[in-house]
């Protein structure tokens, strides 16, 4: 009797694991499952990422074309209303790498097959900024009066100049935080047009600071300091404009 009491719980025993295992079995699954769809959750999280950093970096491009385009129609603008020789040399040289500067853009469209012509509402409001700031220095020059006119083509240019510098500025970000191909051809445009929207930038902004100055009938250093010293950063811009006083 006793011996078929201890097989009864021996029995009894396995039966008990039999019906362990199963519960084990099924909590595993279900702990699985809830893994499985997390990774999924995730992985479609990234490829959403993905695919939007993708589509904003498309736009950023198509802005900076714009951009580019438009600027081209600035300065041919501008260059009609361009008074003093040295300026109009210096707007003439801008058009110039301007120019090249569309041409990089479209060459970095072609590399990464993406479309150059993609109107997106970003590069419409673009290309309208563009028009206007047209619109605006061919206006002055209907006004009859050639150092207004000049004046207002500087300040449009610093205007489109400052959109067009921080593209660039986006797109050399860009460039650093991408990987594979996409950095590489980011990073070759970037490097090839940096110092000149600097330039246009930095040194228009003089120009239009020193020309107000003179309309004022103030001492004013002309061509700006930023000029004569050929700045081509932030700091060198600021430094130069705090030495004007020394260059009257």
């Amino acid at each position: 009797m006793a011996r078929d009491d201890a097989g009864l719980r021996d029995f009894s025993s396995h039966l008990a694991r039999r019906q362990e295992k199963p519960q084990n079995f099924l909590l595993m699954t279900l702990e699985w499952h809830a893994a499985c769809q997390l990774f999924l959750e995730t992985l479609t999280t990234l490829r959403e990422k993905t695919a939007m950093k993708k589509e904003q970096m498309h736009e950023l491009l198509c802005q900076a074309l714009e951009t580019e385009m438009g600027g081209i129609q600035i300065y041919q603008t501008a260059l009609r209303c361009a008074v003093n020789e040295d300026l109009k040399e210096e707007w003439e040289k801008y058009l110039e790498q301007t120019q090249t500067h569309e041409q990089t853009l479209r060459e970095v469209f072609e590399k990464l097959s993406l479309d150059p012509n993609l109107e997106t509402d970003g590069r419409k409001v673009v290309k309208h900024i563009g028009e206007s700031l047209v619109t605006a220095m061919k206006m002055a020059l209907d006004a009859g009066k050639p150092e207004a006119a000049q004046l207002v083509a500087a300040e449009c240019i610093v205007l489109a100049e400052t959109k067009d510098h921080l593209n660039w500025e986006l797109i050399g970000q860009l460039a650093k935080d991408t990987k594979g191909e996409t950095a590489k051809v980011l990073s070759a445009a970037f490097e090839q047009v940096e110092d000149e929207e600097d330039e246009h930038l930095y040194h228009t902004s003089g120009w239009t600071r020193e020309l107000w100055i003179e309309s004022l009938g103030l001492p004013a250093v002309i061509p700006p300091p930023e000029e004569e010293k050929d700045v081509k950063t932030a700091i060198g811009a600021a430094r130069a404009k705090n030495a004007r006083t020394n260059m009257l």
